[in-house]
Order: C-alpha cells, then structure tokens, then sequence
C-alpha cells in the first residue's frame, strides 16, 4: 500500500511537472485585442516611424516605458526607472564638400553621392576603367589616382530584399575592391540602370551616413579611400583628359538613443537571481522617400511586432511568474547597426553572467499563418543545444509551425542571422536565438503598417515565445553553451 502510494505520488508530480512545462499556465492572458491595440498605437503615424536618434524614437520608448509600468515590470534602467539612455554617433557629409570633374562643379546629393565617407582632399588624374563586366583590372595602372568604373550588375543576384539599398555594395565588392587594394585614391562609379532606378532609396541611406556607439566623441571614419556615384548622364564627362578635385569633409554629431528595461521577479530564492531575457527593437526607419504616397516608415512588422509580443508576454508572466526571473530589453536604434543590444550587452543592468539564454524577435507578424523561423538552431549559428531543444518542444506543444530552415544556412545571401539584436548577446557566449515570420514585400516601406499585419499569426509567433521562454525560466538546469561554438565571420 505505502510503495502504491509513493508511486503515484510520484506519478503525479510528474504530470504537474510536465503540464507546467508544456502548457504555461498564463497562455490565455496572451489576447489578439491586446497585441492588436498595441500594434496601432505603437505604429501609429503619431510617432513618424521611430527614426533611431530622434525624439520620435524617445517618445515610443516613453510609451513603452509607461506600458512597462502599468504591467507591472520593475524598473531595471537607469537611476530606478525603466530607460538606459546612450548616445549613438552620427558621420556624414558636410555640406561644405565640394566635387569637380575638370572645371565643372558637381552638386553633392543631387550630380554626385557619397558610397563611401573619408575625410580627404583629392586633386587626381581619372582613369576610366570602362563597363566593370568588362574590366581588366591587373592591366590598368591606377596608384594614386581616381578610377572611374560603369556600373553593372552583370553576376550580381538582386533577388534579394532591398536591392536598392544594397547595391552599390554589391557593385563595389566585385568591381572597386581590388582597385582599392591597389591604390587607388578614389572610385566613382558611373550609374547603370539599375542604379539610377533605385538612386533614391540608396541616397535616403547615403546621406543619413554611418552610425556607431562609445564613451565619446572618439568614432572615427575608418575608411581612407571615397567610394562616389554619378548620374548615368555624367558619362560623357569621363572623356579625354579628365582630372578629379574634391575636399571632402565628415561631420560628426551626438544623438540620444535609448533602451526600455524592465523585469518580472521570479518565485525560486536562488533561480530568480538568473534572468531569461526577451530582446526586441523599438526604433524603425523615420521619414524617408515617398513610396505610393506616404514618406512614414512605420515599422508595424519590424519591428512594433515583437514590442507588442513582449507587453504580452510580460503579462502573462506577471501573472504567473516563473521560478527565473525574466528581463524584458526592448533595445533602441537596432536599424543603425544593432547599437542598442551592443549597448545592453556591453552595460548590462544586471550581472551578465545571470543572462541564461536570450529570446529575440525581428518580423514576427507577416506571411502565412502556420509558417515561421528561428535562427541559431543550425550550426554554426547554434550555440546551445540545450536551448535548441526547449524552442523545438515548444513550437511542437504549441502553435506546430511549419519551420523555415534555409534563412538560419550561413549560405544565404541574407545573412540575417547577423542583422539582429541577439547577435551582440550570442557573440558574449550566451544562448541566443531569434524568432521571425521573415521577409515581405512591404519591408521597410510605409506598406509595414498596422493593418497589413497578420494578427493572428501574430498571436501564434506570441504564444511560442512564452512557451519558450516558460521552459527557460523553469527548467532545473540553465540551458549550456555549446562547447567551441564560433560563428563563421
């Protein structure tokens, strides 16, 4: 009788075990009118797109910051409040620089662009290196002198999302690389058609110049050699005997940024010392060119998506903590080179040793209702297996998407797994993984707006982040990094 009854004491706390693991128990708090309220007022014209170092950017993270209080999160920013203010630095273009070809004065933005900053005076000879397809590049004595190349996107593949603004990097890599290898004190590139289809959108980029993070006015423009761009119309100005003059001067300017932190005390006096993080970007791309009428890059899908997925999942832990504590980062100015969860993971607010797996989202409300991703759980990018497992089971317990497996391939030509907010995290040797619905075709275009949004996709790519993050914050052991992980670049 006594051995029947511990046997079934046992069983039972079995079953109690395995349903809390399986089945959160707060998943019904998780409601698609919350995600769906959030979504509108987060992607709201209200706040002009979120543009990384402006004050729109400050005024959602206010927003956020209230939600985080009115959840309930404790503070865990700055000075006892929600906010870790940063500063981003700005290089760009001056508007002093001058550009001539001969004696002709070329207007910067509108005759010419600038690919590629450097802080450089120029007063060259130009070689005109012809059609790059056509090029031969050991034959052409280019040392000291400015090399003029016709675009051409002859074995480059556009079938990529944001060609335009990619492009000419493409088109340097494999035409204007080795001429800078060899010397060359500057390249203009003469537009193709490609190129002049797309001029706007990768001028939007150009003008806005690089950005970067540090203690002080201390980022400095590395590149040494200018990378330009010329109309398709300017071609006839490349004939004869043509000389290059230009004084190119890089401003460089303070911006605040800021990271919205909160976090759900957990219920085990030793686990609740540990943090499972959830990591998402507030910030999207501003005013830029108009596209079918409207200039607000609203960022619904990238990436108000995961901030409003957040909000609910820190309801639903409120209201069932786990026996971890959960950290919720929502990381500022991501779109200017993960500089917000560089940030974070550099001036943590809590011990960084305590972070046992980070759970990042980027696009997790588009395409079809039963299909998703998660990054980091292909090798090389997987570094714990461990953490691996817990997001497989919880997408088999719960929403069974059909899983994408080729975005997560280091050879795919978007190499997302790199343009993230847990990259900063995984790089530090902590599990890290990225949830997403992928690509579309209203990427980072006023078209990502909230009611393009797939709300109960949305709802699913919700509940599987919670579940996951259940089993983290729960489990009797934190998940291990893989023993020799290294990412392939």
């Amino acid at each position: 009788m006594r051995k029947s009854l511990l046997l079934f004491v046992a069983a039972f706390v079995h079953l109690v075990v395995n349903a809390q693991t399986a089945n959160p128990p707060a998943l019904q708090v998780i409601q698609l009118s919350d995600l769906k309220a959030d979504m509108y007022a987060l992607a709201d014209a209200h706040f002009k797109g979120r543009s990384s170092g402006t004050l729109d950017e400050l005024k959602a993270s206010a927003w956020l910051a209230e939600k985080y209080r009115s959840i309930g999160l404790l503070p865990a920013g700055d000075d006892g409040t929600y906010l870790q203010f940063f500063t981003i630095w700005r290089n760009h273009i001056s508007a002093n620089s001058s550009f001539y070809i001969n004696d002709k004065k070329l207007e910067v933005w509108k005759d010419i662009a600038v690919a590629q900053m450097a802080n450089t005076a120029l007063n060259a000879p130009v070689v005109f290196a012809g059609k790059g397809s056509t090029i031969d590049t050991n034959n052409i004595d280019v040392k000291g002198k400015i090399v003029a190349i016709e675009a051409d996107a002859a074995g480059i593949n556009l079938n990529v999302s944001l060609p335009g603004w990619r492009y000419n990097r493409y088109v340097l890599t494999k035409y204007g690389t080795s001429f800078i290898k060899r010397g060359a004190a500057a390249i203009i590139f003469i537009a193709d058609a490609v190129a002049e289809k797309y001029w706007d959108e990768a001028e939007e980029n150009f003008v806005r110049g690089t950005y970067d993070i540090d203690n002080g006015p201390n980022v400095k423009v590395t590149a040494t050699v200018p990378v330009l761009w010329v109309h398709q119309s300017a071609k006839n100005l490349f004939t004869g005997n043509v000389n290059f003059k230009a004084n190119i001067i890089v401003e460089q300017y303070p911006y605040p940024s800021v990271n919205i932190v909160g976090y759900i005390k957990g219920t085990d006096p030793v686990l609740s010392k540990e943090y499972v993080l959830y990591s998402g970007h507030q910030d999207a791309h501003g005013i830029r060119n108009i596209i079918n009428g409207d200039s607000i890059y609203y960022g619904a899908d990238d990436n108000a998506s995961v901030d409003v997925a957040m909000l609910a999942v820190a309801r639903a832990f409120k209201k069932n903590p786990g026996k971890r504590s959960v950290l919720f980062v929502i990381q500022g100015a991501e779109e200017r080179g993960l500089l917000g969860s560089r940030y974070y993971s550099s001036h943590p607010t809590v011990p960084l040793n305590s972070i046992v797996a980070v759970l990042n989202g980027d696009m997790i409300g588009r395409n079809n209702t039963d299909s998703a991703a998660v990054l980091g759980t292909q090798s090389p990018h997987k570094n714990s297996t461990d953490l691996t497992n817990m997001v497989m089971a919880a997408n088999n317990e719960g929403p069974k998407f059909k899983l994408d497996t080729l975005y997560d391939k280091p050879t795919h030509i978007e190499g997302w797994y790199f343009r993230s907010d847990h990259l900063p995290y995984a790089r530090l040797g902590i599990p890290a993984l990225m949830f997403t619905s992928l690509l579309h075709d209203d990427y980072h275009t006023p078209m990502d707006n909230a009611q393009n949004i797939n709300y109960p996709k949305l709802k699913k790519m919700t509940e599987w982040m919670y579940r996951t993050g259940w089993k983290v914050a729960n489990a009797a052991k934190r998940p291990a990094t893989d023993v020799g992980f290294k990412l392939e670049r």
